[in-house]
């Protein structure tokens, strides 16, 4: 079924994930920031702000090598606890064939040091948003739907 009562139960849970995700992420821990999501590029990092992120969003695509990627992370961000015991980043690629390949390295590096990574955003909007894109910036069409609901259950899990 893909009529729109089967899209309403699909954009709540993508935006109960985004909610969860949103109050990680501005939460204040060490150092006066939030739980950072790691996406692929800039207008992923738009999708997000226009739902509701205020916290640190790191882009993959900012010119450096995965090696220097990951030891920026883990320095930044990995080292310590976070202040609800979860992990200390949000992975969040697109979920394309490269968006996963992407995914998969960055969490295999992370956790080889010990290090381990939320996916339930990813995961979620996979499944959830799979008919209406398969990136993160596709979510930019869908602000309007998605923000009031994501803005409604931030209140409601605080």
């Amino acid at each position: 079924m893909d009529g729109p009562a089967d899209r309403i139960v699909r954009f709540e849970k993508a935006s109960r994930a985004i909610a969860e995700a949103l109050i990680r992420n501005r939460e204040v821990n060490r150092g006066g920031s939030g739980i950072p999501v790691v996406v692929e590029g800039n207008r992923d990092e738009d999708a997000l702000r226009q739902l509701g992120f205020t916290g640190p969003i790191e882009k993959v695509n900012r010119g450096w090598d995965r090696p220097r990627m990951i030891a920026y992370l883990h320095s930044q961000y990995c080292i310590g606890r976070t202040p609800d015991g979860g992990p200390s980043v949000i992975l969040l690629m697109d979920w394309d064939r490269t968006g996963g390949r992407i995914q998969s390295d960055l969490r295999e590096r992370l956790m080889a040091m010990d290090s381990p990574v939320d996916e339930r955003l990813r995961k979620t909007l996979l499944k959830a948003m799979k008919p209406e894109g398969r990136t993160v910036e596709s979510l930019l069409a869908y602000v309007p739907s998605l923000r009031p609901l994501v803005q409604r259950l931030v209140s409601d899990l605080e």
